[in-house]
């Protein structure tokens, strides 16, 4: 089997992007899972790896379901731009989990859209013409990549190498052979240190990011939660998935009647540290601000290791951060239910019962095929 490493450097990634992907876990748990998804384990061209990577660090959690979907596209060209790859990516980050359309997929993205030399050609020489008194004075100076994005708001699924050869080559017709004076630094102004009451007036006007003024802006409500979902890897390489569905999430907003239901669940196998004030502020905090509640849920999974005088520790501390539960309840009370869930995973046949040295460490492991993995 090939290291991640090889697999890596198979796509066309350079070898410091592939050294510095494997020095990330996540990336590299990701791109692993991509590229065996794609079936490109022997290798692809590197543009297609080049593509396959900006899925694995970019593709929208809330919409993994349609990440097979899209390698598919990738790997028969349909998709061969970074700029078709955004398109798709902002079009799956809002269909997130709901059911595909296929022909508005493929008109977001450009797919089947043909952009010839002559198109690109004329949009160029449009641009040109339009700031050629700025490119006459600044010469090869000129910003291009400030032309390069006004072609793309013209032709977005234009191919961008094609682009830069041919603003290259109109930039050559304009201007001729590069001279010293081209090739020259420019000079840098030093500027000028604003008085202290311009300072004072820039801090003034500064605007204060949202989520300093409300830390909890960016949790989506409720009704969003389609963005909530669970990715699960294998060592056999499958991959299982699970994201809400409009569906589920309707069914789950008419019990809940669309409140927010938080739980804060500390083990009571310890005293708390800094590290609980931080999750009381975010399960509670949250609930506050939204007008739902926060359940103080103790995790009494460990017998052995739970006392008392956690539990009173735990209690006490909490009413001292000045935080209420709406109830309190415990992991032990749920024992049954959760039992009978393990059961039907198994008869699903994405989980199997891994008994190990004591009966306390009898739990079920997770499988896609049923079998240890």
């Amino acid at each position: 089997m090939a290291s991640p490493a090889d697999l890596f450097l198979k796509i066309g990634l350079d070898e410091n992007t592939a050294k510095n992907t494997v020095a990330n876990n996540k990336v590299t748990a990701n791109l692993t899972a991509v590229i065996h998804e794609a079936g490109v384990a022997d290798g692809c061209d590197r543009t297609v790896g080049n593509l396959l990577y900006t899925v694995a660090t970019k593709f929208p959690a809330n919409a993994l379901v349609h990440r097979p979907t899209l390698l598919k596209y990738i790997i028969s060209s349909k998709i061969k731009t970074p700029a078709q790859l955004e398109a798709a990516f902002s079009f799956l980050s809002t269909t997130a989990s709901d059911k595909l359309n296929v022909d508005d997929f493929e008109a977001a993205c450009g797919i089947g859209v043909e952009i010839s030399l002559e198109d690109i050609k004329k949009v160029v020489n449009e641009i040109f013409e339009e700031s050629k008194a700025v490119i006459l004075e600044q010469r090869y100076r000129t910003n291009v990549g400030e032309i390069f994005g006004q072609i793309r708001k013209k032709q977005p699924w234009a191919d961008p190498k094609i682009v830069k050869q041919t603003v290259d080559a109109e930039l050559y017709s304009l201007l001729g052979e590069r001279t010293a004076a081209d090739n020259e630094k420019p000079t840098k102004k030093k500027k000028e240190k604003p008085k202290p009451e311009d300072k004072a007036i820039v801090e003034e006007a500064a605007p204060v990011p949202e989520e300093e003024i409300n830390p909890f802006s960016i949790f989506p409500s409720p009704e969003q939660n389609l963005k909530v979902h669970t990715e699960i890897y294998f060592s056999d390489r499958p991959v299982l998935r699970a994201s809400n569905s409009r569906e589920l999430l309707n069914k789950h907003l008419k019990v809940t009647d669309g409140k927010v239901l938080t739980r804060f669940p500390p083990e009571p196998n310890g005293y708390l540290h800094i590290g609980h004030a931080k999750a009381m502020f975010v399960n509670f905090g949250l609930a506050k601000e939204r007008g739902g509640c926060c359940y103080l849920r103790y995790d009494d999974t460990n017998p052995e290791a739970e006392k008392k005088e956690y539990i009173d520790h735990i209690e006490e501390i909490v009413g001292w951060m000045g935080w209420a539960p709406f109830k309190i309840t415990y992991t032990s009370d749920y024992f049954q239910e959760l039992y009978d869930l393990a059961v039907e995973l198994i008869r699903r046949g994405h989980a199997y019962v891994d008994h190990q040295v004591s009966p306390w460490q009898t739990f079920v492991s997770f499988s896609c095929s049923g079998f240890p993995t």
